[in-house]
């Protein structure tokens, strides 16, 4: 017989599987108000200006009152990767290939319009019945293709980690490095220069012949949407040749 497991608090706040008291006074706020308050100041502020009490002093209410919704902080985190993820785009009758590009693309997007979310959903498995609408949506995509339910969960996890990634890189290169701004280096090209001038073919071959070529030149940002293009067909190409493997 399968042990049974108790849900964790915020797990069960997250799908509304708390007992109700029926005893004090009725509650004054809810979940999704104190989740969109803290949203908003991670939007407005950063993760660092999320806390009990400036949550607690946007909703209204004292911070220790703020305890009978939410059992810590960590907990208001989690509840806000939950919360700020939209509906995820439905498969409808586009081919998994087209879905999962813009499943991926949509998945990427969100964190770029919430940075915050890189530091506290990087190595989280989703939990929420948000997030894991959009997990189920990848897997209902690839019905049919003959991959078995782990290689579908592995697809969407890959995938997820690319969106990541590049949201990061994205996030970390719109920010700047002070040291590089003082150099002049601002995009991929002056990057590009720096490095034909200080690598030594003899020792960096490979490298130097690839920046020679010019292949960091002409470039006016840090990233490039064709670069997140090509990182996303290369990994929808291998999932095309596992499929094709699957069918022989």
């Amino acid at each position: 017989m399968a042990q049974e497991r108790s849900l964790p608090p915020v797990v069960g706040r997250l799908w509304g599987r708390e007992p109700v008291s029926r005893r004090g006074p009725r509650p004054r706020l809810d979940l999704a108000t104190i989740t969109a308050a803290a949203i908003e100041i991670a939007d407005t502020e950063g993760l660092a200006g999320v806390s009990m009490g400036s949550v607690a002093s946007k909703v209204g209410v004292a911070a220790t009152a703020l305890y009978r919704y939410i059992g810590s902080k960590e907990d208001l985190l989690t509840l806000m990767a939950d919360a700020v993820a939209p509906l995820p785009p439905e498969p409808g009758d586009l081919p998994w290939r087209d879905y999962l590009a813009l499943w991926t693309r949509a998945h990427r997007d969100i964190v770029l319009e919430h940075a915050w979310l890189l530091s506290i959903t990087q190595y989280t498995p989703p939990l929420g019945p948000r997030r894991l609408l959009w997990l189920d949506r990848a897997l209902a995509a690839l019905a049919g293709t003959g991959l078995d339910d782990g290689e579908k969960i592995n697809v969407a996890s890959t995938l997820t980690g690319y969106a990541l990634t590049d949201a990061a890189l994205v996030n970390a290169m719109g920010a700047g490095d002070p040291q590089y701004q003082e150099a002049g280096i601002e995009s991929a090209s002056d990057y590009g220069e720096v490095l034909a001038e200080v690598l030594d073919p003899a020792d960096y071959p490979a490298l130097s012949a690839a920046v020679r070529s010019g292949a960091l030149f002409g470039a006016e940002g840090w990233v490039d949407d064709g670069d997140f293009r090509f990182g996303l067909d290369l990994l929808l190409d291998g999932v095309e040749q596992l499929i094709a493997r699957r069918a022989l």
